[in-house]
């Protein structure tokens, strides 16, 4: 049978442009410089840690992985009267480790509100042009809150004094002893500080003064706990300046929770003493809820609440809690409180979802907030593992958003009148959702916080973006990835990277949570497919429950459990502060022709010799007067088998040429559009590696039976690309508003 080559022009044209040089004769050149590798594939191994044994080059924890342990019991008192909690707390530290540890180190993160505290002395202020009367007053006229621990004594388990000293918001125990690979060492810690009211002085804990002249006190970071000891960092050493958040190990908790009689308390951990400190009426009332699936059993009613807040007891009660592998401890009390519960199951394993609120939070958080605790405990199983400990509560709360083990603290209150806005509902659901979530990253997937925020929080939105939808398919979760646009486009010298400890970045919203969760959001939808990164998410999450993941283990699992190599995503979305830019810049049309033109015709006159060995060929003419259905062509076609005919699609008609450009420094898919001039359209996505060998512009040829009316890049704006004018052809005409938000949005 007769050969037909089928040839490109461009294709022949590069073929051949190498013929069309002199050579020179050699000369004699100078060594180039060291070229550094600054393409935008090339691998993370020399950024990420070395494997070893305990974090392995497949992102799972190694044979030898070891982990500290850390059990406390706690006898706390709250002094309603003075705002004061009272603690003494009996600390056993097992050293899993194969080190030999000579001293301890606890955080002590209420020292942040000491009256010495240096957290007032980072922020960079100068004079103000005026104030109101009760700002100046608080700003030079009050002396400090002092909210910081008050150490009574460091003593061992014997009561024998043990030598310890007190850094900022750190304290450091000496050992009597070194403590050897296998060991523990039992101490104990006597201490009391002033609560600090959250409304009015900030902070992730504290008390809110209600005008009835109740307080509701949500109490956490209240005790000296143990900093992590691990084989990356060794001690972690970071002092809390406030925001960045905690490093923690796990350990099981027995603790005594001593308040007034007449309050409601809820807390991390399985209540121990329900029929000391539950009326048989709530103790019916909770039996009831425990097997009620479809909604929320009150267990204090609003109106029983509001009784409640009338009186002051004098006597008080003892709540007493068990909670075992968990990473920190926090509660909730107050008189005030309305309390709710509702089942849940999650596959074999039943949930108690609760909720405690005051009567200032009705009927918005009667109506959700136990419901979305449920919701969210199914939606993040599912991408997850099944969720392990007997409940979560939501606690309302004026001013905050704040999670730990089995609780958390959320806002979200109607108007006076009671009314409610959708933007009020939204936030509550969102923040509820948020936080309860939080359980999962970084409550059980324990993540060093403090160093690596996004590993909690963009982890944690993208899972609650899922959670939101499942709850309200219309919730409005915004539009990821493109809502990250602004923020990426943004002034550079206000830009950091994500792998930046938490501390340093300058925008820490989008920063820490909005730009990681789109970039997992992409991965998922556009670049992965919900198949693999999904299979590959829930690998990770299992891998590192209740153990402490770095970015690497995350990197490294996302990769092994889905068999793509993202090292191109990861470097460009998390190392750097790149944005994507991808544009049309020239498309150029052909037709099919027996003709040669153009280059290719110079080429094939230059070298009859070459072109008459190739037999009879085809070419693409970008003149439509020459278009042509080439004979040649229909000879080959004609003489095929009948069931290789079967298997061909039809002859195109018209070729068109696009040239993609990449002003912006990431590297992305190519999402391509192409409508046709009978209004359908088809959709293509080119892979991110298509930018292998030129980071600046490609080509693409588009054959089609039918002309193309229009091409467009990312129609669904997937790739978080920052101008959109440049993705269409013919290019679209922007108006003048547009024009002037592009002239001034840096």
């Amino acid at each position: 049978m007769k050969k037909v080559a089928l040839i490109l022009f461009t294709f022949v044209f590069v073929a051949f442009s190498g013929f069309s040089q002199e050579q020179k004769p050699s000369e004699k050149k100078e060594t180039p410089p060291t070229r550094v590798d600054q393409n935008k594939f090339r691998q993370l191994k020399q950024d990420l840690p070395t494997p070893n044994d305990q974090h392995l080059a497949s992102g799972a924890p190694g044979s030898q992985y070891t982990q500290q342990k850390v059990d406390y019991v706690m006898n706390i008192r709250l002094d309603e009267p003075n705002s004061r909690i009272y603690g003494e707390e009996t600390i056993t530290y097992h050293n899993n480790s194969k080190d030999v540890l000579d001293y301890l180190w606890l955080q002590l993160d209420q020292n942040v509100r000491a009256a010495d505290s240096k957290t007032p002395l980072i922020a960079s202020n100068g004079a103000k042009a005026f104030h109101t009367a009760k700002s100046f007053a608080k700003d030079y006229l009050k002396a400090p809150f002092d909210g910081g621990f008050k150490i009574e004594y460091v003593k061992d388990a014997n009561g024998k004094a043990l030598s310890h000293i007190i850094n900022q918001t750190m304290m450091r125990v000496n050992l009597p002893k070194a403590l050897a690979s296998g060991e523990t060492f039992t101490f104990k810690i006597k201490w009391w500080y002033n609560i600090n009211n959250y409304v009015e002085m900030g902070g992730r804990s504290g008390y809110e003064a209600f005008p009835d002249g109740n307080n509701s006190y949500v109490i956490a970071q209240f005790f000296p706990r143990l900093c992590v000891y691990d084989n990356v960092e060794g001690w972690q050493n970071m002092q809390f300046w406030g925001r960045s958040e905690f490093a923690l190990e796990f350990g099981d908790y027995t603790v005594n929770l001593t308040v007034p009689a007449d309050h409601i308390v809820d807390a991390t951990g399985v209540l121990q003493n329900e029929k000391e400190v539950l009326t048989k009426t709530q103790q019916k009332r909770w039996k009831k809820a425990r097997k009620t699936f479809d909604n929320p059993v009150m267990i204090v009613t609003q109106a029983e609440a509001e009784i409640a807040e009338k009186g002051r007891s004098n006597k008080t009660k003892t709540w007493k809690f068990q909670a075992n592998r968990v990473r920190d401890y926090a509660f909730a009390t107050s008189r005030k409180y309305i309390w709710d519960a509702m089942a849940v199951k999650v596959n074999n394993h039943t949930v108690m979802a609760v909720s405690l609120y005051p009567k200032e939070g009705n009927p918005l958080w009667e109506e959700h907030s136990t419901r979305v605790v449920a919701n969210t405990l199914e939606e993040y199983s599912k991408m997850t593992f099944d969720y392990p400990y007997s409940k979560a509560i939501s606690v309302n709360a004026k001013r905050q958003g704040m999670e730990y083990p089995m609780i958390c603290f959320n806002y979200g209150r109607p108007n006076k009148d009671g009314t409610v806005s959708e933007r009020t509902k939204h936030g509550m659901i969102g923040v509820i959702t948020h936080e309860v979530g939080h359980n999962f990253f970084p409550m059980i997937v324990n993540s060093d916080e403090r160093q690596w925020t996004w590993m909690d929080e963009g982890l944690n939105s993208f899972v609650e973006i899922l959670a939101e939808l499942d709850y309200d398919p219309n919730f409005d979760t915004g539009n990821l990835p493109k809502d990250i646009v602004r923020y990426m486009s943004g002034d550079q010298s206000h830009i950091s990277p994500i792998m930046s400890h938490g501390d340093y970045v300058y925008q820490f919203g989008p920063n820490a949570y909005t730009k990681p969760a789109a970039g997992l959001y992409m991965l998922r939808k556009t670049i992965m497919g919900p198949e693999l990164f999904d299979f590959a998410f829930r690998t990770y999450a299992k891998r590192w429950m209740f153990k402490h993941p770095t970015p690497a283990d995350f990197f490294r699992t996302m990769e092994d459990a889905s068999g793509m190599d993202l090292d191109w995503f990861w470097r460009g979305w998390f190392y750097t502060t790149d944005y994507n830019d991808i544009a049309i810049k020239e498309v150029k049309r052909y037709y099919l022709s027996e003709t040669p033109n153009g280059k290719t015709n110079d080429i094939a006159k230059r070298y009859p010799e070459y072109f008459k060995r190739l037999g009879p060929l085809v070419y693409l003419n970008p003149d439509i007067s020459k278009k042509a259905s080439p004979k040649v062509l229909k000879e080959y076609l004609n003489k095929l088998p009948a069931s290789e005919k079967a298997s061909l699609k039809n002859v195109p008609n018209y070729f068109y040429e696009v040239t993609f450009e990449k002003p912006g420094g990431l590297v992305m898919p190519i999402i391509v559009q192409l409508e046709y001039e009978d209004g359908t359209t088809k959709r293509e996505m080119l892979p991110a590696q298509i930018w292998l060998k030129n980071d600046k512009e490609v080509k693409r040829l588009f054959a089609s039976e039918k002309a193309i009316k229009s091409i467009t890049i990312d129609p669904d704006l997937e790739t978080a690309d920052v101008d959109v004018t440049n993705n269409s052809w013919p290019k679209k005409q922007a108006n003048k508003f547009e024009s002037f938000k592009k002239k001034i949005k840096n």
